[in-house]
């Protein structure tokens, strides 16, 4: 209790610090993922191509990504661009097979009747294919919210610090109060990120709050 009540100033630095990292990430993949997804599914070869490129690119190790990161960028070995990329990688990959499906569920006739009706592509994608979709793809950024969440911390590994500084400092300290903290502030951070887009996800499409609420009455 001690060691919190000295260490509460640097333990909120490095939550603010894992919050930032965690942002942007989060919002790049989900507007590149989103839109690649959709025009991928218009030709089946692409389609199955998303599937194998976003396996890959999750299966890249995230610490030799990061070491290797700098020398393709021209970046230093510290520089938290470093880290942004990689994160995003990972995210654009976990997004694109969940966009991909999220799109495929929509219902042909829908899509045929907006067709019918003179929508044009960009019309129907925004006006159609997004709200019919928005469920599956805030799902989607949950899932990218959590895992970027939970990634960040490899960043403390090449000195980009972050809440994983504590998991690091308690194993060389053989301290594990650090580390549960470190993983309670992790875990606290990916559940206000869940909440935040749940709150977002019932703004901007009201009508799945509203259906999942009379389901539940139904119930």
């Amino acid at each position: 209790m001690n060691w919190l009540i000295l260490n509460w100033a640097q333990i909120l630095h490095y939550a603010l610090q894992h919050m930032l990292l965690s942002v942007f990430p989060i919002l790049l993949g989900t507007l590149v993922a989103v839109p690649l997804a959709r025009l991928a599914n218009g030709f089946r070869l692409t389609r199955s191509s998303i599937y194998v490129a976003s396996s890959v690119l999750y299966a890249i190790p995230s610490l030799p990504l990061l070491i290797f990161l700098p020398a393709l960028l021209g970046t230093k070995i510290l520089n938290p661009v470093n880290i942004e990329v990689a994160l995003t990688i990972y995210a654009i990959a976990i997004m694109l097979t969940s966009a991909s499906h999220a799109f495929l569920s929509i219902d042909p006739s829908v899509i045929h009747a907006a067709d019918a009706m003179g929508f044009g592509a960009w019309k129907k994608f925004v006006q159609v294919e997004l709200p019919l979709a928005g469920s599956q793809l805030l799902a989607g950024i949950r899932v990218v919210s959590v895992s970027t969440i939970s990634l960040v911390t490899v960043g403390s590994l090449i000195g980009v610090n972050s809440l994983g500084f504590f998991f690091l400092e308690g194993y060389q300290r053989d301290f594990p109060l650090e580390i549960w903290v470190g993983i309670a502030a992790t875990a606290l951070i990916a559940l206000l990120f869940d909440q935040i887009l749940a709150i977002c996800g019932r703004v901007l499409m009201p009508w799945n709050h509203r259906r999942v609420t009379r389901e539940r009455s139904a119930a």
